[in-house]
């Protein structure tokens, strides 16, 4: 029998990609239904973020978060939902005075970016160990605010899916889980070819996957034309993948996909060729040590 490997589905992000691939979903009715479509082609975890349905800007609204959570859970009750708390890290220096945030700026509470994991209690979200130059404005993760958020998330039954752009994350991370505020066995995300983190080769893979816990789970993704390349590697590597509208917008040169659903169904396929199976939502929780 195939290995088995969870594929994640990251549906919709908060870049300004509705206006490059308008398959890219924004309201919380198109959330749900690309989330549905992607588990029915294989995806075992679904990552989510929010967006305005009116103007497809990023949003943190509550209720979104819960229109897209309810709408799934009407129809499928066994995939797994993955929330951000990503939203909520920017910060944009002021042009006048750098030091006081300038426009663009989301930088929020620790409660505040978790306000909905503590409400909806999702199986997993994500807990980025990561302060960088994220394009062109400061993603911001500082230690006290990522023990604040890891609290938080433990007291929602949550396990953070901790997610790394660099080498200099992992060894946070590895001191988090020391000090007990990450528990065993860590679920860790490497995150490759993001400006301006780790770059998406085989090389950085190998690095990065060598300085995780022992006990780690982990997956990894690249973005835009890297996406299927790292997922070919980090499955042969053993580890679990990552696909979706919200790291790439191609489903192959010059043709954009159409769908969530069709970059899971290359995913499979791809997987198919080197003898791995997608693992169904409650091979994933085994995998992953979720309750369920």
């Amino acid at each position: 029998m195939a290995d088995k490997t969870i594929v994640t589905c990251a549906l919709t992000g908060s870049f300004d990609t509705p206006k490059k691939n308008p398959a890219v979903p924004v309201s919380p009715k198109a959330i749900a239904e690309s989330a549905l479509d992607a588990a029915a082609a294989g995806a075992a975890i679904v990552h989510i973020h929010v967006r305005d349905p009116e103007t497809g800007a990023p949003s943190m609204e509550f209720d979104h978060y819960r229109e897209v959570v309810e709408r799934i859970r009407e129809r499928n009750g066994s995939v797994i939902l993955n929330l951000t708390t990503g939203a909520g890290g920017r910060f944009v220096p002021g042009e006048a005075d750098p030091a006081v945030a300038g426009p663009g700026t989301t930088f929020v509470s620790p409660e505040a970016r978790t306000r909905h994991v503590s409400a909806l209690r999702p199986e997993i979200c994500t807990l980025d160990i990561a302060t960088m130059n994220f394009g062109e404005h400061l993603f911001l993760n500082i230690p006290s605010h990522l023990r604040a958020m890891a609290q938080a998330i433990r007291a929602a039954g949550t396990k953070p899916e901790i997610e790394v752009f660099d080498l200099g994350h992992i060894e946070l991370a590895r001191h988090l889980i020391a000090e007990g505020h990450l528990a065993r066995p860590p679920l860790f995300q490497l995150c490759l070819g993001i400006p301006w983190g780790a770059p998406a080769t085989p090389e950085t893979l190998v690095a990065m996957r060598s300085r995780l816990p022992e006990d780690a789970v982990w997956s990894a993704f690249g973005i835009g034309r890297a996406e299927f390349p790292m997922l070919a590697v980090a499955a042969g590597m053993g580890g679990h993948v990552r696909v979706g509208l919200e790291d790439n917008l191609y489903l192959s040169r010059g043709q954009l996909a159409p769908s969530n659903a069709a970059l899971v169904e290359k995913a499979v396929s791809l997987l198919a060729h080197i003898d791995r199976e997608p693992a169904t939502p409650d091979e994933a929780r085994g995998i992953l040590g979720l309750g369920g």
